[in-house]
């Protein structure tokens, strides 16, 4: 579980966090949604450690980030996966050298055990036989799936998806959430997605957080977001893509 309490941030004059309290819990896919400018990138940046918060605190299972010693930090680091909006896959390794790469980072693993771990997690994103392709050489969704299976293959406390779905086709995109929620719910993992897919969100967003102006503005689930009254949130809804093309089929249908 992540708990976060006051959280804010500022770059020079601009406030772009200004007290954040959010929960998100263990064994769920937990979605972070609002406009470009909203603050969830700089939101994730400090939960992930990239940035330092002014004030505020970010506490992990409970135990308060700004408190940890330096040793706990990087345990801590070594607990994280992350799941990258272009997937960042390395171009000059194969498919199982990218997956075994945090490994070799964070783990004392063999070469055996690790090559082991590896095909373990392709064989769970359905991507036996891929293992000595390289990245160049495999679709844009099959990468994602090589960057998911990465992103957990050191069975993460925390996992955390910046746009999963960025550049994918819906039925891509519905694949990647399956497996996102999937793993999350089997590992038992705090899954923190940032997304702006309203796709995603109606498919996995079992506990939403909808920022506006650097701060949380409405918090529920996807069965909640569209019978709610929140006029920031129902703009937010409404007009994205998906509800534009319901509303351009159900205008053509009239």
């Amino acid at each position: 579980m992540i708990e976060v309490k006051d959280l804010k941030k500022s770059f020079g004059d601009t406030e772009v966090l200004k007290g954040i309290n959010a929960s998100f819990d263990k064994g769920k896919t937990n979605m972070i949604i609002g406009a470009s400018g909203s603050g969830k990138s700089v939101f994730l940046k400090n939960m992930l450690g990239l940035f330092v918060p002014d004030s505020g605190n970010i506490y992990y299972d409970g135990v308060p980030i700004n408190e940890m010693e330096d040793e706990e930090k990087s345990d801590l680091r070594k607990n994280m996966g992350m799941l990258f909006q272009h997937s960042a896959l390395f171009d000059s390794m194969t498919v199982e050298e990218n997956v075994m790469f945090p490994l070799r980072m964070f783990s004392k693993m063999r070469k055996k055990e690790r090559l082991k771990r590896a095909h373990e997690m392709l064989e769970r994103v359905n991507l036996e036989g891929l293992n000595k392709s390289m990245p160049s050489e495999i679709s844009g969704g099959q990468q994602k799936r090589v960057a998911l299976a990465r992103a957990v293959v050191n069975y993460p406390q925390y996992l955390f998806c910046d746009e999963p779905n960025s550049g994918l086709d819906p039925r891509t995109a519905t694949v990647i959430d399956n497996l996102i929620q999937e793993i999350t719910r089997e590992r038992d993992i705090t899954t923190v997605i940032i997304s702006h897919d309203m796709n995603s969100v109606m498919e996995i967003g079992e506990t939403i957080v909808f920022l506006k102006d650097g701060l949380i503005a409405w918090e529920g689930t996807n069965k909640e977001i569209f019978k709610t009254d929140n006029q920031a949130v129902t703009e937010f809804v409404y007009s994205s893509e998906l509800f534009k093309k319901v509303r351009i089929a159900q205008n053509e249908g009239l």
